[in-house]
């Protein structure tokens, strides 16, 4: 089976596509010939994974899901939350964006955080929603080098080491991404 992942970030591409069985083969945006920016404008993550496996269904024709993650604080009231990837700024990097929230936090006891991810799956015809959380903390400095975004400065619960300080396998059996990707790789195995 081919899906399209309505994605053009290769180290979001590479980390689902790992925890997926080799029978579902994932497209990006770049291989079906999407090179438009599909705006996020929606509220909250649901929405906003919804416009864009809308779009590429109803633009390209293709069975697709999409995913949007946030990262939530509690001391800072849920922010970044919806704005995450933009925090610092519609052409904020994630250093830039790992700064902003560091500074924000800084001098306050409370890390606790979360990463929530929602996939809207669009297939034959109908949508399915799945959502997964991981729970954690902000650390006070980065750790690490692998993954992308916030993964040097977030420690998950129960684990020493940051999500930039795992391997991708590691992550991804305990991440808000791979909870949320094994409930649509077990509805579609159940097809």
């Amino acid at each position: 089976m081919k899906i399209v992942f309505a994605t053009h970030n290769q180290h979001k591409l590479e980390e689902v596509q790992a925890l997926l069985p080799p029978t579902i083969k994932l497209l990006s945006l770049t291989e079906i010939g999407c090179t438009e920016e599909i705006l996020e404008t929606a509220s909250t993550l649901e929405g906003n994974a919804k416009i864009k496996a809308n779009y590429i269904t109803n633009t390209y024709g293709y069975d697709c899901f999409a995913d949007d993650t946030g990262l939530e604080v509690t001391a800072l009231n849920g922010d970044p939350g919806v704005y995450s990837a933009r925090y610092a700024g519609d052409h904020a990097d994630a250093e830039v964006n790992m700064d902003k929230l560091l500074a924000n936090l800084k001098g306050i006891s409370d890390r606790k955080a979360q990463f929530k991810t929602v996939v809207i799956l669009n297939l034959n015809g109908k949508q399915s929603v799945f959502e997964g959380v991981c729970k954690g903390e902000i650390l006070s400095e980065r750790q690490g080098v692998k993954g992308f975004g916030y993964d040097p400065i977030f420690k998950p619960e129960g684990f020493s080491a940051s999500f930039a300080q795992m391997s991708m396998e590691e992550k991804g059996r305990i991440s808000h991404r791979g909870k949320a990707i094994q409930q649509l790789v077990q509805f579609l195995k159940s097809l």
